[in-house]
């Protein structure tokens, strides 16, 4: 398991390859990818516990699925750097024939990949169903799914939350990217939510907050706690606080980078402030 220093290089690396996917095609999710990208790289390398060939059932592993599809430049790099694809495919994101769409699609057999998303709010009704899968066929492993707090506006999702409360799904961890930002502005401005802890506790989940939720070592520390309260009759939700376009100074904390590529200028600031650490692709 690498140590805490390997993670945050892994990391830097992730930032260096989500400017330059979304650049190289001027097309993609650059905000949201860079304020996941800690989570990402330790939940594949410190929490998920998958089988070394991967297949669609997914049967005796935990699973996670990704709700908010778009930012799919953090979730690609993560998963090529951690053996599930050749890292030189990140070449071809977004491109015609591609297996690497701005959205995660199944039907070319990405590995990694489970569930075609970005059309937000469907994601955890399919971490439910997988949830309430592994329970019907006595397999133990966890279900992981990620949304994203503007992405909770979907009604679809507070349906899906009361079932697995009134069910007792309590082998599901949800993690909310609660970066109080979304394409057309800040979440208070589009459509406020008051306190997702207050929700989901009012809906029967139990929650559990990562204060900073791009330091890896809170990370680990908030996922093993969530993990804990695994197995109780409840569901779990993580609060994940994140920084939108962290470590990317001038992307940070505002929405204008939510769905915007950097220009030539503007990647290579964004690579100097990311120094490369395992080698570009």
């Amino acid at each position: 398991m690498p140590n805490t220093q390997q993670l945050k290089d892994l990391t830097t690396q992730v930032r260096r390859d989500i400017l330059r996917m979304v650049h190289k095609v001027n097309s993609g999710h650059p905000g949201g990818s860079l304020g996941c990208a800690e989570f990402f790289v330790t939940l594949y390398n410190n929490i998920l516990k998958t089988n070394n060939q991967f297949s669609m059932d997914g049967k005796n592993e935990d699973l996670f699925f990704i709700s908010n599809g778009h930012i799919s430049p953090v979730y690609y790099s993560v998963l090529a750097r951690t053996g599930f694809f050749p890292i030189d495919e990140l070449n071809t994101f977004r491109l015609i024939n591609s297996r690497l769409q701005g959205h995660p699609t199944t039907h070319e057999g990405l590995p990694g990949v489970r569930i075609a998303s970005g059309s937000l709010g469907q994601g955890m009704s399919v971490a439910i169903g997988a949830a309430l899968s592994k329970k019907l066929n006595n397999d133990n492993h966890l279900v992981y799914s990620l949304h994203g707090d503007g992405e909770l506006q979907e009604g679809q999702n507070w349906e899906a939350i009361m079932f697995a409360a009134g069910n007792n799904v309590d082998n599901l961890i949800a993690t909310v990217d609660l970066n109080g930002q979304q394409i057309d502005g800040s979440t208070k401005d589009v459509l406020p939510m008051g306190s997702l802890r207050a929700k989901f506790e009012a809906f029967g989940w139990v929650v559990v907050d990562i204060e900073n939720g791009n330091d890896i070592e809170a990370i680990q520390e908030g996922m093993a706690k969530a993990k804990a309260l695994t197995g109780n009759n409840k569901p779990v939700c993580v609060l994940l606080h994140t920084v939108m376009g962290n470590g990317v100074d001038f992307m940070m904390h505002t929405h204008a980078w939510h769905g915007k590529a950097p220009n030539d200028e503007q990647l290579e600031i964004g690579l100097a402030q990311n120094p490369e650490t395992l080698g570009d692709y």
